[in-house]
């Protein structure tokens, strides 16, 4: 199984950037994701993005303002978060798996990390 790391976190207003990174240890997982857990709500799927980084996938409420990327040779994963909302205020957690094709799901990944708090002030 991989560890996961997440960092970046923090408080930022609303419009503001956030980058987000993962370092994992161990072997690399050919699916990498984001998934979110605001408060009182359940987890779920921000981004995610497969071995090559050619094919990466978001939720909706992110597209045109939040994008994956990865770096095979730091085993790292990245979210970068532009034009924040409060409503993106969450705890935010890198996730694993050796499936080929993203899932969206939380029972698709196999590792998590424990997740970097964002809140974004309005």
């Amino acid at each position: 199984q991989v560890h996961l790391v997440e960092s970046g976190g923090g408080l930022v207003q609303a419009g503001g950037s956030l980058t987000l990174s993962c370092a994992a240890s161990g072997p690399i997982s050919s699916i990498m994701g984001w998934f979110r857990q605001a408060p009182g709500k359940e987890r779920k799927f921000v981004a995610a993005i497969n071995w090559s980084g050619r094919s990466t996938y978001d939720a909706d409420s992110v597209q045109g303002r939040f994008s994956i990327s990865r770096d095979n040779g730091k085993n790292t994963v990245t979210l970068q978060m532009n034009n924040l909302r409060p409503e993106d205020t969450a705890v935010y957690y890198c996730a694993a798996d050796r499936r080929l094709v993203p899932g969206r799901n939380t029972g698709d990944y196999e590792s998590w990390g424990q997740g970097t708090r964002v809140t974004v002030s309005s």
